[in-house]
Formats: structure tokens, sequence, C-alpha cells
């Protein structure tokens, strides 16, 4: 909509100049230039918000994904705009603009064909809404066109203190995209027995149905005959099904004592229900059990982040080296270290080298002794012991496997196993003793190979800290503490690794973008001071953008850097806006002669920046008003959104009032000292673009 805004309200103030002026000449003369005025700078304007996407079409992966689909829609639609903003919108309004009033009976109805037809045009003094902007800019727009270097500095000074508020500001890879469901992973120390993992399952499952928020909740513990989800039973999950959270527990709120259909408005910004981390905090302490480590995720989530970098929980770091020994070693360290660093929830180190093995060493002069060969000899521990299928039974459409081996109270002892007896060619039954040696060891219970080296994991779940903050105190406690021997080496995992590839690749991209969209102004305005003056808008959109995410708590994650780089091409646009205006005022005055002191540039600069306040306040509000219903969203994806808008809306703001305070004093001192060169300007020193109205 902001193309045909500021084509209509040009318009609009062409014609009311056209009427006041005695209507000398064809209006279709005055529409078609006063179209040409602003027609170029619209079009690059939007156009320029196009090429502003560019960094999110390099997004790979995950990221890529999920906001592709957004930059493709967006980008598509303001190249249409662009081009629909000089060709369709200007046709239609040269086709349908009508300046003459027609008269006939019945009168009433004559009135109303001439309103809707024709209209009236106003001077902006007389517009109601035009007169309270005038009220109030116009005294604070003299005010910085005498007060130029303190304005100046004062926006300066504002930008730079923004930046310690951003470095301050959390960092996350993903914004939390609430799935209706959580995911308990608990992990236990290797060697949980069948019976024990089905004991403890059972126990976790009914503690955590006690809570009302829970609908449902379903336990696994092992893994099904399959290779892609190699969990033993020290590893768990229970999903948990959540009830809608309106039915969720109350808590109290300042405006609890109001009529329920009162309280509508006031929950979407102080909720009165206890929020999705607060029952994780309660959940997790309800689940402290001796020797479990506990890690809570949604199962959506989970399966992405392992899928991508193989580790469940937010930060992971991985140990790499030669000897699964020492890797345990170092693994078991750094659980040590990163307990006591704030804001770690849980720390859990896989124990590689802690699995525990059932050992048969076959004694070969024993076997050759009773006549007996290797393979007779481990038939029977695989039949005995270990089972083995002897046939499918079918049961309808459902196929099973019968497995054949000894009852488990003949097995589940050393000494047991011991007497089991191995048949010989001869019919006589030797103890398994009298062949074989049988003792248990401890050794690797899983082994990991990736990049070529043999590594084991070590998982952290967080409460209450961003990714970004935590690795970074995370490393420094492990450089301080932590020795590692040569060989071994430490890669930090998880989300962490994600949100480090995403932002080495927009340190590339963004300066490429903002390089293009200077180039894309300077096309438009052929000044390259004037290109400046345009891109000032994206440090005053970063004041408003910054502060709005410390207000709302939300942390810099890709995201948010979405919604940065949307805005970007938002402000490029409303400083094209803003720079038009004030040089259609400046040339005009140009034309009139009127250009000879400063007191002349600061006029003109009021008139181009007080008197076309409306169009410019319109643009901005549009856009304004197509975001405020994102952060009043509740449900799926509103999260996401949010921290796709809401630097948007707080750049928006302060780049706006920004704009309007430090352009005109900007303005007029590039065009005191280094245009008029302290001395008054004719028409013969502008461009025949500028002499014919046009922007440059």
């Amino acid at each position: 909509m902001d193309g045909a805004i500021v084509e209509v309200e040009n318009a609009y103030k062409r014609l009311e100049e056209w009427i006041a002026g005695g209507r000398q000449g064809d209006f279709h003369a005055v529409r078609l230039q006063a179209l040409k005025e602003v027609g170029p700078s619209v079009f690059f304007s939007l156009l320029v918000i196009a090429v502003a996407f560019l960094p999110v079409f390099t997004l790979v992966d995950q990221e890529g994904r999920l906001f592709k689909p957004l930059a493709y829609t967006k980008t598509l639609a303001m190249a249409i705009a662009a081009l629909l903003a000089v060709t369709l919108d200007p046709a239609m309004r040269m086709m349908f603009t009508r300046m003459d009033y027609k008269h006939f009976k019945p009168r009433w109805i004559s009135n109303v064909w001439n309103a809707v037809t024709v209209g009236r045009y106003y001077a902006e003094e007389k517009h109601p809404v035009s007169r309270i902007l005038f009220r109030v800019y116009e005294p604070a727009c003299r005010w910085v066109l005498e007060h130029r270097v303190k304005t100046i500095v004062a926006a300066l000074l504002l930008v730079l203190s923004t930046i310690p508020i951003y470095l301050h500001m959390g960092s996350e890879f993903m914004p939390p995209l609430y799935e209706g469901t959580l995911l308990y992973m608990p992990t236990t120390l290797p060697g949980l027995s069948v019976t024990e993992a089905q004991k403890l399952m059972q126990t976790m499952d009914t503690v955590l149905k006690s809570f009302p928020e829970v609908e449902r909740v379903f336990g696994k513990a092992g893994r099904a005959e399959t290779s892609t989800d190699p969990a033993p039973f020290s590893m768990m999950e229970t999903t948990i099904v959540l009830k809608p959270e309106e039915r969720w527990r109350p808590k109290d709120r300042w405006y609890s004592g109001l009529p329920n259909f009162m309280k509508g408005p006031f929950r979407r910004v102080w909720p009165d229900r206890i929020g999705k981390d607060e029952l994780i905090d309660e959940l997790d302490k309800a689940m402290q059990f001796p020797g479990v480590s506990n890690a809570w995720t949604m199962p959506i989530k989970a399966r992405i982040d392992m899928l991508t970098t193989g580790v469940r929980t937010p930060v992971g770091i991985k140990v790499f080296g030669a000897d699964l020994k020492e890797i345990e070693t170092i693994g078991t360290s750094l659980e040590t270290i990163l307990k006591d660093v704030p804001g770690t929830r849980s720390v859990y180190a896989e124990r590689t080298a802690g699995g525990y093995f059932l050992d048969f060493t076959l004694k070969r002069e024993q076997l050759a002794r009773y006549g007996l060969t290797v393979k007779e000899a481990e038939e029977v521990l695989m039949s005995a012991v270990g089972g083995e299928p002897v046939t499918p039974t079918v049961e309808g459409r459902e196929r099973y496997t019968v497995n054949v081996r000894y009852a488990r109270e003949l097995r589940d002892t050393l000494p047991k196993l011991r007497r089991v007896l191995v048949p010989t060619m001869s019919g006589a039954q030797i103890p398994l003793a009298e062949l074989a040696d049988i003792q248990l060891v401890t050794g690797p219970s899983m082994i990991r190979d990736e990049n070529g080296m043999l590594s084991g994991y070590v998982y952290v779940d967080l409460a209450g800290r961003d990714v970004g903050g935590y690795v970074e105190e995370a490393k420094k406690a492990v450089r301080g503490k932590l020795s590692l021997p040569t060989g071994y080496s430490l890669v930090w995992s998880g989300q962490y690794e994600n949100m480090l590839r995403v932002r080495e690749r927009l340190k590339v991209v963004v300066p490429i973008t903002v390089f293009l969209i200077f180039l894309l102004l300077y096309m438009n305005t052929k000044s390259s001071v004037k290109a400046a003056i345009v891109m000032m808008a994206v440090p005053f959109s970063v004041v408003g953008a910054v502060w709005y995410l410390w207000i709302l708590g939300y942390n810099i994650s890709i995201a948010v850097w979405v919604g940065m780089i949307a805005l970007m091409g938002l402000d490029a646009e409303t400083g094209v806006f803003m720079l038009l205006f004030l040089d259609l005022s400046y040339n005009e005055a140009v034309r009139r002669g009127k250009m000879r002191t400063f007191q002349d540039l600061e006029e003109a600069v009021v008139h181009g920046a007080v008197k076309r306040v409306r169009p410019k306040m319109m643009t901005v509000a549009a856009a304004m008003m197509g975001l405020v219903p994102i952060m009043w969203s509740l449900g799926a994806g509103a999260d996401m959104m949010k921290r796709v808008a809401a630097p948007m809306i707080g750049g928006l703001v302060t780049s706006f009032i920004l704009e309007l305070l430090v352009y005109p004093p900007v303005y007029a001192i590039w065009k005191w000292r280094y245009e008029m060169k302290h001395g008054a300007v004719d028409v013969a020193q502008l461009s025949v673009h500028e002499v014919r109205g046009g922007h440059p």
C-alpha cells in the first residue's frame, strides 16, 4: 500500500494547488506530472524491500526450510507491487480522476454522486489530521534546524547507547515453537536391566500423570528392531500429551477480580495460567530419581536436533580422541565442571567404556579332547543363552517369531551358566565350565565414530539461560579447569552449532545486501550523499528494534534476524519518501527563485518535512497495522512470528521519529554547505530532471 499512498497523496497535493491557482491548464497533465515526481522513488523503494530479503534465500537446512517460503512470498509480492505501482496504479488514477461536478435531479443523488466520484480538495492546513500533526511536529522541526549539531550528536549517542544493550542480549538458534506436547528423556548409568527399566519407567509415568495439566503419557525404553534408533535401556523417552492451555492451573493476576468476559484482552499480555517453562520446572523437580539425569524437549524438535547434530539437548559437547577410556574420563570431568555453571538443569556424560558384558572364552584344548568344534560350542551358547528362532507363529494377520532358550532361572547367574551342558558325538554331556572360561567384564557400551575419530557426547539441558550466553560462560569454566591431553579435542554442538553456522553465513551476506541497497538508492537519487542519508534510517531503526526486543525479553535468534532483514528494506523505503518530499520542496523553492539565504532553505525544509508529514505517517501506520496483529496472536507458531514482527515494529517507530527529527538538519547542512555553498541558488543550477519537477 505504501507506493499507492505516496502517489495519491502527492497527486492530491498538486491538484489542490492547481485548484488554488485558478485551475489553469488540464488537470490530467497536473495528475501525470504528480505521478512522474514520485513514480521512480516509489518503484525503487519497493524494489529495495524485495532485495533486502536476499539473506533469507541463503539460509540452508532447518532455518532455510522454515523461512524461505516467507522470503519467496514477500519478494514476489513486493516485485509485483513495484511493477503495479508504476503501471496499473497510475493508469487507474488517470482514468478515474474527476475534477468537475455533474448536476442533475434529484439533487441529493447528484450530491452523493459528486462526493463519491469527485470529492472535495482541502488544503493541508485545513485537514483535521494534518492540523494536529503540524501543531506537534512544526515546533520540533524548527527547533532541530536551529540546533543542528546538537540534534545530530544526540542521535549518534542514542545509536551508540544501543550497542551495550544488544551485546548483553541472549542468543539462541531458534525460538521455542510449542508443539502441545513434551518429551521427557531421562538417562541412567549403563547396565540397567529390563526389569528395573520397566519398574523405573512405570514409576515415572505415574508421577507425570499426576499433574493436572497432563492428559496422558507414553513411555519407551530400549529400541525396536531397527538400526535408526540405537537407544539402550539407559536412555528412555516419555511423550507427555498436555491438555489445552486454558485448562491449566490458574495463577493470580492484578485483573483476577474482573468478570471473566473482561479478562480476554489482559490474558494476551499477562497470562493468568501457569506457563510452559513453569510447568517444566515443576515436572523436573518432581522427577528427581537417584542416578537419573533429566532432559526436557519436544518430540518433533528432539528428532530434528538428533538428525542434524546428533545431540538431543540444547547444548552438547563432543569429545574426540583415540581412546574410549580417556574420552570417558574427559566427559565425566566436563560433567563435574558444568554442574556449577548457572543455568545447568542437568548434565550427563556418556559412559563410553561403561558397558557390562558376559565373555565366554573357549578352551580349544578341551574342545579337542571331547571331539567338539568351536562352531558346535557356539551353537549351544546361542540356543541356550541367547535364544534361537525356530519357527514363526501365525495369529490372524500377525506374525511372531518363536525363540527357544533356557528358562530364566537356569541362566540368570554365573554358576548356573557354568552348568549348561554341551552334547558330544559320543552322547556325553559336558558342563560348559569344562569348555570355557566365563567371566563378567566391562567395555564400551556403544562406539561412536565421527570424522574418522572415536567420540563421546556430553548432554547439557538448560533452564532460564540463552544458549549463546551459557556456552560462552561454560567455555570459560572449561578452559580454566580442564586440560586436554594431546590428540583430544572438544566441539560444542547442539543448537549452538547451528547458531554459529547461521551467524557466519549472515556475516557475509548481510553486508553484501546493504551494499546492493545502497547501489539501488544511488541509481535512484544519482547522488551518493542522498543514498547515504537514506541509509541513516538503518541504524535509527536498530535503536527501536533492540530496545523493544529487550523489553519483551526476547533473545537474538534466526527469527529475530529475519525480522531485522525485513526491517532494513522498510527503513530504506521510509527514508526514500522522506528525502523525496524534502527534494520536491527544495526544487520548488529554487524554481520560484526563493532560495537565497539559509532562512529560505530552512523554510523549504520545514515545508517539505512538516507539510507532507501526513503521507509519511500513513506509510508507517500501514506497515504497523499489518504487524500489530501478529504480536496479539496466540497458539502454535505465534512465538516464532512474534520474534519476526517485534524488531520491525520497534524499528519502524524509532526510525520514523528519528527521520523526522534528524533528516531535516542533515539535509539543511548538506544543501547549505555543499550545494548552495553559503549563497543563492537559481533554477539554472538544477538538472533538467529537477527543473521538470522530478526526483533526481
